[in-house]
């Protein structure tokens, strides 16, 4: 039986189809019962998110879950193939290992993805579907995330503009929990603003897009709501923290409605990033007081910053990784060997017994203790050198020297006796 890991993220999927295979938190636990239930699969967990949908699983026949998975969600395997990935065993552990520390996130080094994956394993457990094997590859997964978020500063430097715009805007604000945060637009770099701002679970989160649609798909993912773009001036005021990208040739967000805003929000401080280029804030706004407004270049240096010591950090942290696979799969190599250590034990104990018995008797009827003490020992003994006494005596002559050689690993005996 082999691991393995199937699904698609955000690298290798957009949005659109990541929604169609997500898997609804009420229905995981009937999904996995059916998904072991109907495929030749052994043990089985899912780790369903807004930036992936990922099947982990124990057996011997890896094709029947992308059927099974592109079946369950109604859709034709070719169209979902272009976007899946099948990693076999060990780099099925390396995957999962990585993915728990946050080296494989649209945020690079977030937490969030530790506990989502706890939930997807307190799931599987729920469904029956969790072995011993899956059982300790969670275990060391989440042994692994603890020691590369405790011994590396993976999650301590910003190295994107996203995670720059939060930090700028928590200059301003204490806590961002406390703030309403609006989105103007809905592309890429507004879905990681989203992401870095929704870690932090402002008390609002708005996105404005000229297509609704997918402003609803965006706002979905955060509990928020959307705005048509024209509605923009209006609503500012309402607002803390506004966040924009769009494609617009012109700004979209001028001098005078932002002082309209201020005046509304009686002078109460906002913070304005523009990360578009060309600008969708007028730069006029800067001069402004109570509004801190800051441009690609403002967030650039704070990436910066940041970058060396991040890249040393993820360095780091697949070392530890590369490290914790080898031995998990040490680990899932000497499980083949246990059934022959228990038939093993099974043997001498039944040797044991069998001696043991025979010194009792012999100890009833009034026998010398030392010598049955001493018939015990050799008996003992005897029982024991019988099997490999009788390996290397049977042993053909071309075989026989390597014969000896494995009973003196075996036993650790020098080549001199």
């Amino acid at each position: 039986m082999q691991l393995f890991a199937l699904g698609l993220n955000h690298h290798t999927a957009p949005l659109a189809i990541r929604e169609r295979v997500a898997f609804r938190p009420e229905s995981l636990v009937q999904a996995l019962a059916d998904f072991v239930k109907e495929k030749p699969v052994k043990e089985a967990a899912i780790l369903s998110t807004c930036n992936r949908t990922e099947l982990y699983f124990a057996t011997q026949q890896p094709q029947h879950a992308a059927d099974w998975f592109a079946e369950y969600h109604r859709l034709a395997l070719p169209e979902l193939s272009p976007y899946l990935y099948t990693l076999p065993q060990r780099d099925a552990v390396r995957h999962v290992f990585r993915v728990a520390s946050g080296l494989d996130s649209m945020v690079l080094g977030e937490p969030q993805i530790l506990g989502q994956m706890k939930d997807a394993v307190r799931q599987a457990e729920e469904a029956g579907t969790l072995g011993a094997t899956m059982h300790k590859l969670f275990q060391r997964t989440f042994s692994v995330a603890k020691e590369v978020r405790s011994t590396t500063a993976i999650g301590a430097n910003i190295v994107s503009m996203a995670a720059a715009a939060v930090h700028l805007s928590e200059r301003i604000f204490e806590r961002v929990s406390d703030q309403r945060v609006l989105f103007v637009g809905a592309g890429e770099m507004i879905e990681l603003c989203a992401a870095h701002f929704g870690g932090a679970k402002p008390k609002r989160i708005s996105i404005a897009n000229r297509t609704l649609s997918r402003a609803e798909a965006l706002a979905a993912r955060f509990g928020g709501d959307v705005l048509r773009l024209d509605q923009v001036g209006e609503a500012l005021p309402g607002y803390d923290i506004v966040v924009s990208c769009t494609g617009s040739p012109l700004p979209v967000i001028g001098l005078g409605t932002v002082e309209r805003a201020l005046k509304a929000r009686r002078r109460r401080p906002i913070v304005m990033v523009d990360l578009a280029v060309p600008r969708d804030i007028e730069a006029e706004v800067a001069g402004l007081d109570d509004v801190f407004l800051y441009t690609v270049d403002d967030l650039a240096q704070v990436v910066d910053s940041g970058l060396e010591s991040r890249q040393a950090a993820v360095v780091e942290a697949e070392g530890i990784i590369d490290n914790r696979v080898d031995g998990f799969l040490h680990w899932l190599d000497s499980r083949g060997t246990v059934p022959t250590i228990r038939a093993l034990r099974e043997h001498a104990d039944q040797l044991r017994l069998a001696e043991l018995e025979r010194a009792q008797r012999l100890l009833a009827r009034g026998e010398d203790p030392l010598k049955v003490l001493e018939a015990l020992s050799h008996g003992l003994t005897n029982k024991f050198m019988h099997g490999p006494t009788r390996f290397l005596n049977d042993a053909d002559g071309d075989h026989r020297g390597d014969c000896a050689g494995l009973v003196q690993r075996l036993f650790n005996l020098s080549k001199d006796h």
